[in-house]
């Protein structure tokens, strides 16, 4: 089979990319000051580039598949194929004005707005009919105001970075997180979706385990049926008969926000050896 060529985002999403792909068995190494990393699966070749150029490379066909945010293949209007949210790196594309400015100042005046959003930018500034100068940044947008412009278009993750620089939030375009996308010539190729829908189910795999635990423990046989009835589970619990005949071991797959409440209750209803560990997987 034909190499499924995989575009890595540069930056601070790389690491929650890559392990990702850990979790699901696949080992990528990224060289000091390289962007061609080696990946421990003989049909997956990975290439390293900027968020922002993703989508569009993914459009032209070259590579297969590439991890972004979905702010970026707005902006960029990349005609690609989402395969699945992977839910991290969640931020809110917003417009944010000083303080010090009123709502109805910027209504009244031609204001200049400072941002690495242009497309963006200018189709809400359309939508909202100001009268407007788009500044195209490269970063540090927020110390854009007051001096230069009256308004900035940025991404947020908390509004911190806009608190401590005099920032208010005026309007939320859009929320964005870290994404699966393939191109649609891969997706028309049997082969190379095939694969590309392995990904998917690997990566959905991990992430459910991220947020459950396996509990294990042991329970006699007086007190089998009470404990089973208080148990929640993904489906039935998993039951094996102790040595001896002197009881059950029981194991369910719990979420990780039960577990505070669910231990105690556990003790109560005879449960002992109680086990808590991490899973690397959950397939449905």
């Amino acid at each position: 089979m034909e190499k499924l060529k995989i575009l890595l985002p540069k930056g601070r999403i790389y690491e929650n990319v890559v392990s990702l792909f850990s979790g699901a068995g696949i080992t990528i190494k990224l060289p000091d000051r390289a962007y061609r990393p080696t990946v421990n699966q003989d049909d997956l070749e990975a290439k390293v580039m900027k968020p922002q150029n993703i989508g569009k490379l993914l459009e032209l066909g070259a590579h297969d598949v590439g991890f972004t945010g979905r702010d970026w293949i707005e902006e960029t209007d990349a005609d690609v194929v989402e395969i699945m949210d992977l839910g991290f790196d969640k931020v809110r594309i917003v417009a944010a004005v000083p303080n010090e400015i009123d709502d109805t100042a910027l209504a009244s005046r031609r204001i200049i707005v400072a941002t690495e959003y242009e497309r963006i930018a200018s189709r809400w500034l359309a939508e909202k009919k100001m009268n407007s100068l788009v500044v195209r940044t490269y970063g540090a947008t927020e110390v854009f105001p007051p001096d230069d412009a009256d308004m900035i278009i940025d991404n947020t993750a908390t509004g911190r970075t806009l608190v401590e620089n005099g920032l208010r939030i005026v309007d939320t375009i859009m929320t964005s997180s870290t994404r699966m996308f393939a191109s649609k010539e891969a997706m028309a190729n049997p082969d190379k979706k095939k694969k590309i829908m392995e990904l998917k189910m690997l990566f959905e795999a991990v992430l459910d385990a991220r947020d459950r635990v396996m509990l294990e423990m042991n329970v006699t046989k007086l007190r089998f049926q009470d404990l089973v009835t208080g148990l929640p589970s993904m489906r039935s619990p998993t039951v094996a008969p102790l040595y001896g005949d002197d009881g059950y071991a029981i194991k369910i797959a719990v979420k990780k926000s039960e577990v505070p409440v669910l231990l105690p209750r556990l003790k109560e209803l005879g449960a002992t050896d109680i086990l808590e560990y991490e899973l690397r997987k959950v397939l449905s």
